[in-house]
């Protein structure tokens, strides 16, 4: 866990970048910092790792003060990415990712076993071990810029905007790579955006900054975009909060039944009775079917494109379930839109 007890940060110029900010980060959690430029969330998170010291007030890691420790030993056991990577571009891909194991006496051939495991855990084919960082695209060098932050196995890793110099698709892929990785590894992590969809997206929490340094709200997804503390909030959060809380409600409450028979369209099954489209006697109409674990958002979308108006759900091996109809689906994400209304 990371703890913050009445922490202020102002700087020689009198500039007031955190303001009695008073905020735990609980372990093996993603813990969002979100706000408008200059709110100190970044100069928040270089706190932990004191590549910016605090002016006061405390700061725990592990239970443990920051101020208190070596700082050069308290960053090699915390991991960092920040933006475009970082990387030494003089250095391979695999030397970059040994770089802090080397540091903490690894020996090079334990350092390099190391370097080449972690290609592979985030997705990464290991000949790109042997080419410099100039060689990759950009979404292949933030890869290794994670890699290199977890080669000591760090408990803690602070990430600060290191999606925000790739296009939307690659920013997408490392995204769900990002939830993959955690849900493999359960690090404890501070994530630093001003996306606000990225931050619905993988945060277990997420702290709302303002300018001046003052924490507004910290909160559940969830219960952020449904009750937002303050206009500043519900601002922040944006018009289309109500379809961000869509996307993370999911269908695992909405009702189905058996596939309908007689009518215009009928749903085609394939081999071991997984759906495959929706067929009249002119056409085919493909479809997507949807697991509980998807979004009440995905069932509108496919709910639209469906002729019929019915969403074919399956379970976890992709084999038919039941039908749900389009009135169901809307009168969940009423439900939700509604919830976010009476909030507001």
């Amino acid at each position: 866990m990371i703890q913050f007890d009445a922490v202020h940060k102002r700087f020689p110029n009198g500039t007031t970048a955190v303001h009695d900010l008073t905020l735990e980060m609980p372990e093996g959690g993603v813990t969002v910092l979100v706000g408008t430029s200059g709110c100190g969330k970044t100069t928040t998170l270089r706190m932990i790792n004191r590549m910016v010291e605090p002016t006061s007030g405390t700061i725990r890691v592990g239970g443990r003060d920051v101020t208190r420790q070596d700082a050069a030993e308290l960053r090699r056991s915390i991991g960092y990415v920040i933006q475009q990577a970082g990387l030494f571009p003089h250095r391979t891909v695999l030397d970059n990712i040994a770089t802090v194991p080397l540091l903490l006496g690894w020996n090079r051939k334990k350092a390099r076993a190391r370097a080449a495991e972690l290609l592979q855990t985030v997705g990464l084919a290991a000949d790109a071990g042997r080419r410099y960082p100039h060689q990759l695209s950009g979404g292949q060098q933030q890869r290794v810029g994670v890699a290199r932050a977890l080669a000591a196995d760090p408990p803690v890793l602070l990430m600060d905007e290191p999606f925000g110099a790739v296009d939307p698709v690659v920013r997408a892929q490392l995204q769900d790579e990002l939830l993959r990785l955690q849900k493999e590894l359960s690090k404890t992590i501070v994530f630093v955006t001003h996306d606000i969809d990225e931050a619905v997206r993988l945060g277990d929490q997420i702290a709302v900054f303002r300018t001046g340094g003052h924490l507004v709200q910290c909160a559940s997804p969830a219960e952020l975009l449904a009750r937002p503390a303050d206009d500043f909030v519900a601002d922040f959060l944006g018009a289309e909060r109500g379809l961000k809380l869509l996307s993370l409600k999911t269908l695992a409450d909405v009702p189905y039944g058996p596939a309908p028979e007689g009518g215009a369209w009928t749903l085609v099954l394939g081999e071991g009775n997984r759906p495959l489209h929706w067929a009249s006697k002119e056409t085919e109409i493909p479809l997507r079917p949807l697991k509980d674990t998807d979004s009440l958002l995905a069932a509108l979308d496919e709910s639209v494109a469906s002729p019929t108006g019915l969403v074919a759900r399956v379970d976890a091996d992709g084999v038919l379930t039941g039908v749900t109809s389009r009135d169901d689906i809307h009168e969940h994400a009423g439900a939700a839109h509604s919830e976010a209304r009476v909030a507001a």
